[in-house]
């Protein structure tokens, strides 16, 4: 699939803009701070319903208008069709598809689907555990948009009993009846995250297990490093210490991941009473990463980060095209942060993607076995392609 044309009204920087996009490789250039990175993060916004940079939508709507609204014309090999997202911080989204509403917003994920690669994604390395979920909860939902229901449903109910948790810590002194009433509601609490916690784990253990080859290979293409240190990925539950085979789909194993969580949730409970946190879920699991023999975090070098940060998104594009029309591929900024021999190894393996965006201070920093159209960004000004 490709984009075939952007227009955006009151987001970040653009009052107005509207360019047509075209398949292969396109380049924004222009100096830091211009707006070439609100355009691929409203391309971001359209595929995944979340920016890559800020956590609320508040930030995307331009300073003195009430709204943003952004739109996209995607081809794909069977049909085309137009996103179109209007967003309202303080109240309701409102999302169309072909100029038809959409009851809820998550409908539209699949539609246009992205994998972008940012500086921000040095932190799936260097930053803490929850980057690295978020990760694989995103991919998750691009590679089967039901899991953004599954997500939202593991949330709502640990958001919950978490609430619980700080009620029941706070009245520690209740006995009797009182304390048998409490006891019994963390009880359904639990249920419930079991069963809701159970897909989302599972789903999680399936896509490491599928993702792991591509990593290792991505990294050795990127690196160009020896065998010896050779990248790794493990996914390492809080539930516990072996959670063996990642389950099929429609695996009975599922009723024995529900087993696990209420197993652990109950060896936890007096911990979870006294802190007011819930310490047992998939919220609290890790995608470990190695380089060799060592964890990623603390102690692999820079280029070695750039190079695994790298690899991971270039799994999770490989991922997606597997039976599938390739996602677009957006590369913010990247280019400058490598030396020439990471530059060109990066631009052979994606140089055959259906369509590439690319943005780059210094347009020469983009090797060029990706040549094609060129825009200029400058003061939120785009420029006819060259």
């Amino acid at each position: 699939m490709h984009l075939t044309r952007l227009a955006l009204t009151d987001f970040r920087s653009y009052p107005e803009l509207s360019i047509e996009l075209g398949p292969g490789v396109t380049t924004f250039s222009g100096p830091n701070g211009e707006g070439k990175t609100n355009l691929v993060e409203a391309i971001g916004y359209l595929a995944t319903l979340g920016s890559h940079r800020v956590a609320s939508d508040a930030p995307l709507v331009r300073r003195g208008a009430e709204r943003a609204v952004l739109r996209g014309a995607v081809a794909g090999a069977d049909r085309s069709s137009l996103v179109e997202i209007e967003l309202n911080p303080g109240r309701a989204n409102r999302v169309r598809l072909n100029r038809t509403p959409l009851p809820r917003p998550r409908d539209i994920l699949g539609t246009l689907r992205t994998v972008l690669f940012a500086p921000e994604d040095l932190a799936l390395v260097k930053g803490d555990p929850g980057e690295r979920r978020r990760f694989l909860d995103e991919l998750l939902v691009a590679t089967a948009p039901r899991y953004a229901g599954v997500r939202a449903d593991y949330e709502r109910v640990l958001k919950q009993r978490t609430a619980l948790l700080k009620s029941a810590g706070a009245k520690g002194h209740l006995r009797g009846p009182a304390r048998e009433a409490m006891t019994t509601t963390l009880d359904a609490w639990d249920a419930s995250l079991a069963r809701t916690g159970a897909p989302l784990l599972a789903g999680r253990m399936r896509l490491v297990a599928a993702l792991r080859p591509h990593v290792t290979a991505a990294y050795e293409a990127v690196s160009g490093g020896p065998a010896g240190e050779a990248c790794s990925l493990s996914y390492r539950s809080s539930v516990a210490d072996d959670l063996g085979p990642a389950p099929a789909q429609g695996d009975d194993s599922m009723a024995g991941l529900e087993a696990l969580i209420l197993k652990a949730l109950a060896a936890v409970r007096s911990s979870e009473l006294d802190r007011g946190v819930c310490l047992v879920g998939p919220h609290r699991d890790e995608l470990e990463l190695s380089i060799g023999a060592l964890p990623a975090r603390g102690y692999a070098s820079h280029g070695e980060s750039w190079s695994l940060a790298l690899a991971l998104r270039l799994a999770s594009f490989a991922l997606l095209r597997e039976g599938h029309e390739d996602p677009v591929l957006i590369l913010d900024d990247v280019f400058a942060e490598l030396d020439a021999g990471r530059r060109d190894r990066l631009a052979v393996l994606v140089a055959d993607a259906e369509q590439v965006l690319i943005t780059a201070a210094v347009p020469a920093d983009v090797p060029g076995l990706l040549a094609g159209p060129r825009f200029t960004v400058c003061a939120g000004v785009v420029a006819g392609a060259s």
